[in-house]
């Protein structure tokens, strides 16, 4: 849950490039599977709507040359998937996190909680259980799962 403090730098394309650089350096470091990021949203704000899409988009570009795939949530996917309500505050998806990773401090920093968000989400969503049928009934998943149910 590091932070890239990109205050420092007056020019905007610094940032961007920076925010390029350390995707490409964590890629290199980490060797992860996939990349997943929050999808944008319509903010009041057309200007911080701008750098957001430009810093995402560069952080994108990252992960595709090196040819990590992305998978996009929308925000009230992630906080569904990390606390169960779509309506949860920043402050409850940190929370939720700190105790389901049994973090050891609080976060310094909302965003990069909903950074780990994503990823989190992305990994409940790559695991959950599913059927061959593709049918999420439990009635289904008994039929075939006779082994598996104790009565």
């Amino acid at each position: 849950m590091g932070v890239l403090e990109l205050k420092k730098y007056d020019d905007h394309y610094l940032k961007l490039k920076r925010i390029f650089e350390r995707v490409v350096q964590l890629i290199e470091t980490y060797h992860p599977d996939e990349l997943a990021i929050e999808a944008p949203f319509f903010g009041k704000n057309v200007q911080s709507m701008l750098k957001l899409g430009r810093a995402q988009g560069v952080a994108m570009a990252a992960a595709l040359s090196r040819s990590v795939p992305i998978f996009e949530y929308a925000p009230l996917r992630i906080k569904q998937a990390i606390t169960g309500r779509g309506s949860a505050s920043k402050e409850q998806v940190a929370l939720f996190l700190k105790q389901y990773l049994h973090l050891k401090e609080d976060p310094k920093f909302l965003d990069a909680t909903d950074g780990l968000a994503a990823a989190v989400c992305h990994y409940f969503q790559a695991n959950a259980p599913v059927s061959a049928s593709g049918s999420n009934s439990w009635k289904a998943f008994i039929s075939k799962n006779p082994g598996r149910v104790k009565k």
